[in-house]
Formats: C-alpha cells, sequence, structure tokens
C-alpha cells in the first residue's frame, strides 16, 4: 500500500493509562481488558486518509515504567507526533503529566505535535480530574485535547487523526523540512486518491502499558 506520507507517532504517560489499550483500538478496532505490562516498546500502524492523501501512522507505544524511560527517550528523536496520555480516575497519572512534557520537550524535534489525551471517560463516574483541569493544562502548554475511551473507542480515532491533520498542516505550511527524516515524517509515493481509510495494519500484542 502506497502512502504520500509516513508519520511517526510515540505515546507517553504513566503505566496503566490505556496506552497500549488506544493504539490497539485504533489498530485493531477491539478492546483488551487484561492488563500484560509493555516491557520497552511496542508499535502499530495503520492508513489513515487526509485531504485525499493517504498517510500512514507508524504508532511507538512506551512503557509507563520508571526502569524503561532511558529506552523511551530514545523514541522521541524522529516522532512528529506524540499523545500523552493520562487516567481521568487516577490523579496522581495527571499530576505527572509535567514530567513527561518536560522529557518529551527535551528529547523530541521542537516542531512535534502533542495531543493531551484523558483516557478512561467512561469512568467518569470515578472521575479524578475534570475536563476543565485537562483543559486547562493543554492551553498552558499549547497542546491539543481530548477526552477519550479506549473501551468503547470515544474520540480514539479523532485523537490519532486530528493529531495527524495538525502534522499535515505544518507540512503545509513549511513547518518540517520533510526531506529530512528525523523531523518523523517520510515522503512517500502514494497518489492523491486511496482506498486505505479503513485499511489496517497490524502488528503488535499485549494491551493496557
Amino acid at each position: 500500500m502506497s502512502y504520500a506520507y509516513l508519520f511517526k507517532y510515540i505515546i507517553i504517560g504513566d503505566t496503566g493509562v490505556g496506552k497500549s489499550c488506544l493504539l490497539l483500538q485504533f489498530t485493531d478496532k477491539r478492546f483488551q481488558p487484561v492488563h500484560d505490562l509493555t516491557i520497552g516498546v511496542e508499535f502499530g500502524a495503520r492508513m489513515i486518509t487526509i485531504d485525499n492523501k493517504p498517510i500512514k501512522l507508524q504508532i511507538w507505544d512506551t512503557a509507563g515504567q520508571e526502569s524503561f524511560r532511558s529506552i523511551t527517550r530514545s523514541y522521541y528523536r524522529g516522532a512528529a507526533g506524540a499523545l500523552l496520555v493520562y487516567d481521568i480516575t487516577r490523579r496522581e497519572t495527571f499530576n505527572h503529566l509535567a514530567g513527561w512534557l518536560e522529557d518529551a520537550r527535551n528529547h523530541a524535534n521542537s516542531n512535534m505535535t502533542i495531543m493531551l489525551i484523558g483516557n478512561k471517560c467512561d469512568l467518569s463516574h470515578r472521575r479524578a480530574v475534570t475536563f476543565e483541569e485537562g483543559q486547562q493544562f493543554a492551553k498552558e502548554n499549547g497542546l491539543i485535547f481530548m477526552e477519550t475511551s479506549a473501551k468503547t473507542a470515544q474520540n480514539v480515532e479523532e485523537a490519532f487523526i486530528n493529531t495527524a491533520s495538525k502534522i499535515y498542516k505544518k507540512i503545509e505550511q513549511g513547518i518540517f523540512d520533510v526531506s529530512n527524516e528525523s523531523s518523523g515524517i517520510k515522503v512517500g509515493y502514494g497518489g492523491a486518491t486511496s482506498t486505505g481509510a479503513s485499511r489496517v495494519d497490524s502488528q503488535r500484542s499485549g494491551c493496557c502499558g
């Protein structure tokens, strides 16, 4: 399957916030409630269409544990987009966002697009972080913001695709040097039309790291 561009993403955040489940829901359209911790980094991919152009998202799902932080850092380099995830039912995962963001900004391309995700909004009866708090943190730090549910698939598609749309706009504006692959963008050979919007390429295992 040819593509016009390939965008590299990284998913970051504390252990157990649902990073792997978000990826699995996006690539495979399924939810796996078993909590196998991600060891190091896992990988998934899927084709989407933006502005009639086929775009391949190559997504790296990272481990949240401190012991894997050095591995995670090496994946910031060469990522065009990041999904920074917290769990709306666990206040501490929200409190740790500033640390994750600092890490991302220290190790990533300065033009990287970051989407803040408050996951598990299906558990809003157990909410420990308000929507407004998430929105405020995003506003203060120049991030896009959404609440999602990897379980019900609410806003999962939109989170990945909105991030890709922002990256695509930056390419259009000449912000990214697409000839330099360290930007996390690779130019492909895809034409302007595509049937790949619903196509899923997935290579991964496990869940909810």
